[in-house]
């Protein structure tokens, strides 16, 4: 799902509810499973970080300062309080999903330019996408793909190459905060891991024969469904 059109999160999430796991539960065990298909997408794209270290190392260590604010704020929050804003933060991501195509295509023509990675509005927003990484996630690639072509002009898949490796740090951070304090179910970790990596491998593939368009309406229909089924519980 993620390698066709993204919002992966909006089907793995709404398994572990339905598998009677706690909202909160269900959170953290995603993310800790979802990792390995981030570090997949970062190693396939390489040769499209070529040339970013300083950039990387920068946007690196504010997207830690956000993912460490988020883990905090989501393990210190009772878990009554995470299940109410879940429906709304599902719909936020299936917004997002929606608007991906619009935001490619406005990066896309933006074309390569001179970057302004020290811009302050830069620095803010990449805190804030940090943090809800570490909170909830999905749509983060989204959102963080978009935030990166406002601040920096550079060709689409170089920052989506960024993005990738962004999301890997982030999503790093929070997981060594769940694993160490939060309630991770290890049993579908195990599962999930391995099949997310496989998952992660096997939708390139598929990217190239399914329209991503039919596959991206199929994913938000779902998670709007899922967000008023929550809602209405």
């Amino acid at each position: 799902m993620n390698a066709v059109a993204g919002g992966g999160s909006l089907i793995s999430f709404p398994a572990l509810l339905w598998a009677g796991y706690p909202a909160l539960t269900a959170n953290v065990t995603n993310t800790v499973a979802l990792l390995p298909g981030y570090l997949g997408g970062t190693i396939a794209y390489r040769r499209e970080l070529a040339g970013q270290r300083a950039r990387a190392v920068r946007l690196a260590a504010i997207s830690v300062a956000g993912a460490v604010a988020g883990a905090v704020l989501l393990l210190a929050s009772p878990e009554a309080l995470f299940r109410d804003v879940v429906p709304w933060l599902i719909l936020f991501s299936c917004a997002l999903l929606a608007a991906q195509p619009r935001l490619a295509a406005r990066l896309a023509r933006a074309g390569p330019g001179r970057a302004e990675e020290r811009a302050p509005g830069l620095v803010a927003s990449q805190v804030a996408c940090g943090a809800y990484g570490a909170y909830f996630g999905a749509g983060l690639g989204v959102m963080m793909l978009a935030v990166l072509g406002i601040f920096l002009r550079d060709d689409l898949q170089r920052l989506n190459a960024l993005k990738g490796l962004l999301s890997l740090v982030i999503n790093a951070v929070a997981v060594v905060a769940f694993a160490l304090f939060g309630p991770v179910a290890w049993g579908p970790v195990a599962v999930m891991a391995v099949l997310s990596l496989i998952g992660g491998q096997a939708g390139v593939l598929v990217a190239r024969r399914l329209p991503a368009p039919a596959l991206r309406a199929a994913v938000i229909a779902f998670g709007v469904a899922v967000a008023l089924v929550l809602l209405l519980d």
